[in-house]
């Protein structure tokens, strides 16, 4: 009894889950699915193709179009490298100033603090700590900003000038 049960309940859902299903790609060529043809836009209706087929969900909204596929630039530079490489490449020295700006601000206002508790400091030994403090974090500040700088003239020189010996496409440098 059990069997014919779930025999019976398995034939009802797949009937329910099969119909027509409409097929149409937009302008930008992004792939579209659904199973009532009221939800296909009136300037696709004449390109539609209807399949026979199991849509999952019952509606193009909760499956969602297909993003167009991505056209790869065959171009390559002289060692064979695309744009992703050079995309990446610049992408990590703009982490690395962005990292480094970060920390710069860190660090002075530490030192800052540093200086203000300095200020009020009445004791010798306090004050003499405090200085100690300071000069590190100053020390810290320098070794920062020199890391920023050499990502800058990464990004703003070497990296072009690279990309030029090599024939990679300017636009590839761009963020």
């Amino acid at each position: 009894m059990k069997r014919i049960l779930l025999l019976t309940i398995l034939i009802a859902l797949a009937s329910l889950s099969h119909a027509e299903v409409y097929k149409w790609t937009d302008e930008k060529g992004g792939v579209h699915f659904t199973d009532d043809y009221n939800q296909v836009p009136q300037e696709y209706r004449n390109r539609i193709e209807k399949q026979e087929g199991l849509l999952p969900g019952g509606n193009e909204e909760k499956m969602g179009p297909a993003s167009p596929q991505k056209k790869e630039d065959p171009y390559r530079d002289r060692l064979g490298r695309g744009e992703e490489y050079w995309k990446g490449r610049v992408g990590e020295w703009n982490k690395k100033i962005k990292t480094a700006q970060e920390k710069i601000e860190g660090l002075v206002a530490k030192y800052n603090e540093l200086t203000e508790k300095f200020n009020q400091s009445k004791s010798s030994v306090e004050r003499s700590n405090l200085r100690r403090e300071r000069d590190q974090i100053k020390k810290e500040m320098d070794d920062r900003r020199a890391q920023l700088e050499e990502a800058k003239v990464m990004l703003e020189k070497k990296i072009p000038e690279e990309a030029e010996l090599f024939k990679a496409k300017p636009e590839w440098l761009k963020p």
